[in-house]
């Protein structure tokens, strides 16, 4: 197999650590990494920023959208330095702008419009032309690369998943509370799984990896493994 034709679907729910992994395996087997969820969140927070959504009335001003829409561009940005992937909003940096809990509440409702969905999985595709590549998200195996080389669906407890996410937010300085993140997570896993537009679940030929009880690296050998068990890219590892 070449290395221009592998792509690797890493999907699964909110605060799995799906960008973690998907950026690890990018890293070890130097492919490209897009998190397709930043992707989500970054019109979420165009359309925030511009009274398109109005997450109290959870209204969308369709019209709005419609109009605004071509004019969205998402790209991605590697730093040189530090080699840290950071996501561009029509050129400006927002990476830790779309983390917080104001585009957590509204990101599910967001992802739910299907022509949304059908503008960002046509520039989701479009990545893959430019060679070997991870991406992250919640229907990468089913409906962006039905035919991905690899499909893993990551999974962890609710409970362990807030945790996480409580964690994450209370070291970026923001205030909430463990119930708070896990209402947020309980919602998320409802609304992913149950939008109409592609919705969350397993391809039937992914590979299921709980990372409940595994740490950052024993996560990752376990991926690796089963990325070994199929395909045949031993020569295209870190040395």
């Amino acid at each position: 197999m070449e290395q221009e034709n592998i792509i690797i679907a890493v999907d699964g729910y909110s605060s799995t650590g799906k960008s973690t992994l998907a950026r690890d395996l990018a890293h070890y087997f130097r492919f490209k990494y897009i998190d397709s969820g930043a992707m989500y969140r970054a019109v979420t927070l165009y359309l925030l920023r511009n009274g398109i959504y109005d997450p109290q009335n959870k209204s969308l001003d369709e019209t709005r959208l419609g109009n605004d829409l071509p004019y969205i561009n998402i790209d991605f940005h590697v730093d040189k330095a530090s080699g840290l992937q950071t996501i561009l909003l029509n050129g400006e940096e927002v990476e830790q702008l779309i983390r917080t809990m104001e585009i957590s509440e509204s990101v599910s409702q967001i992802s739910r419009v299907k022509f949304i969905r059908e503008k960002l999985v046509e520039k989701q595709r479009a990545f893959a032309e430019e060679g070997a590549l991870v991406m992250d998200g919640r229907d990468i195996g089913t409906v962006v690369f039905p035919n991905a080389d690899v499909k893993i669906f990551l999974t962890a407890s609710p409970e362990v998943r807030a945790k996480r996410r409580f964690d994450e937010l209370k070291q970026k300085g923001y205030e909430v509370t463990l119930d708070e993140v896990m209402d947020n997570v309980r919602q998320r896993d409802y609304m992913d799984e149950y939008r109409e537009e592609s919705p969350l679940k397993k391809a039937s030929d992914a590979v299921m990896l709980d990372n409940s009880n595994l740490n950052r690296k024993e996560q990752l050998d376990e991926a690796i493994e089963i990325i070994r068990r199929y395909t045949q890219i031993f020569g295209k590892e870190r040395s």
